[in-house]
């Protein structure tokens, strides 16, 4: 098996997946940065290179089993170890439950846990094998909250932390540190700015998440010895209501 230690980030986007992705490049972390579409990686992949890191893109829809495993199989056997997973795909798609539809509650449940439940079993799998590694799962406000019109998201959510509970439970002893980080608040994104402006407008205020603080966060995660390890943190800027 190759040497290099591999940190996989399901859900590399232009955010906090992208953020993660460059964070942990920065530590000498080959970046396996996964989307459904990897053509749409290459600006982070170019980033990541421009600073000195290695990356590498994968299109893979983490719904499906079968690429899932070949992902997986790939990036152990030809990169190297997964000692770090991230786990970063959003579903946050409103809708009055007057007016959902069956099939995407259902594509909501998948991206936003389905997905998880089969990425994250076959990371684990490998690290079960060798008695270490991190397991990171992004969570939301609808992680322990369910708002109006977002019955679908917050199901999703809640399922995913459930999850990431029993798995820290179950892997903890045997050396496997699994994380939930609840992020609660807008992030500086295109679409917070595009959409909410007046929200955007607290930027200069830090009343918006930045991505490059989130993913501090992660390597923080990751950096912890196992005597004092953290299940769960929420991140939230300073004037959020919660």
């Amino acid at each position: 098996m190759p040497d290099k230690k591999v940190a996989l980030v399901i859900g590399a986007g232009d955010a906090t997946g992208g953020a993660i992705a460059k964070r942990f490049a920065r530590e000498g972390y080959v970046t396996a940065c996964v989307r459904r579409n990897a053509d749409k990686l290459a600006p982070l992949v170019e980033e990541i290179e421009n600073e000195g890191g290695e990356a590498i893109a994968f299109g893979t829809d983490a719904r499906k089993e079968d690429q899932v495993q070949k992902l997986v199989a790939n990036i152990e056997d030809n990169i190297g170890p997964i000692e770090v997973f991230v786990f970063n795909i959003g579903a946050n798609v409103p809708s009055s439950i007057l007016e959902e539809t069956t099939r995407k509650f259902y594509k909501i449940w998948e991206m936003g846990c389905f997905s998880a439940f089969l990425t994250g079993r076959e990371v684990a799998l490998r690290m079960k094998e060798r008695g270490q590694g991190t397991m990171i799962f992004t969570g939301a406000t609808a992680s322990v909250r369910g708002g109006a019109n977002f019955a679908a998201f917050a199901g999703s959510k809640h399922a995913l932390r459930a999850m990431a509970q029993s798995m820290a439970r179950e892997l903890g002893p045997m050396g496997i540190h699994v994380g939930h980080v609840i992020v609660d608040g807008a992030i500086d994104t295109d679409f917070i700015r595009t959409n909410f402006p007046a929200r955007y407008a607290l930027k200069d205020q830090d009343g918006i998440l930045n991505p490059n603080h989130i993913a501090e966060n992660y390597w923080n995660l990751h950096q912890q010895p196992r005597d004092a390890w953290t299940f769960e943190i929420d991140l939230r800027p300073w004037m959020e209501k919660w």
